[in-house]
């Protein structure tokens, strides 16, 4: 299998994915008792090599709900009726899937309030009490 480049900074060797290929089920009348179109992409994430331990570390934990006890995710495909398409549409999906659990938030840059923020609340503040403090009956 050839190597799936997820960005610039990481490259999955295709001898650490494992393709396998099912008969699925759906449309396709008798085609689908024929041909196994189904594909099946498996890559170990807990033993590749392509990450760095905080790569690794990180994408296991992003990753947990998907993975198998063994740190394997699967990504399956049946989008059509080609194993040849199947195969590149698994490809572009564990692609997505490790690019997106891969992002890491921007730290938040602690700020203050402003001055004018501050004053323009204040005074709308007071605006409200009036408006309350007018609406009761006085004699």
């Amino acid at each position: 299998m050839q190597d799936l480049v997820v960005s610039p900074r990481l490259t999955i060797p295709g001898d650490e994915l494992s393709i396998q290929f099912a008969r699925a089920g759906g449309s396709g009348g008798q085609n689908v008792n024929k041909v196994s179109s189904k594909v099946d992409l498996r890559w170990n994430v807990a033993d590749s090599k392509a990450l760095s331990a905080e790569d690794r570390d990180w994408l296991l934990q992003q990753l947990r709900s998907k993975l198998l006890a063994d740190g394997t995710l699967i990504v399956t495909s049946t989008l059509t009726r080609d194993q040849i398409k199947n195969r590149a549409d698994a490809e572009s999906k564990l692609i997505l899937i490790v690019r997106t659990a891969l992002d890491r938030p921007k730290p938040r840059k602690a700020t203050k309030v402003s001055r004018g923020a501050k004053r323009r609340r204040v005074e709308e503040k007071r605006h409200k009490a009036e408006i309350k403090k007018n609406r009761s009956y006085r004699d």
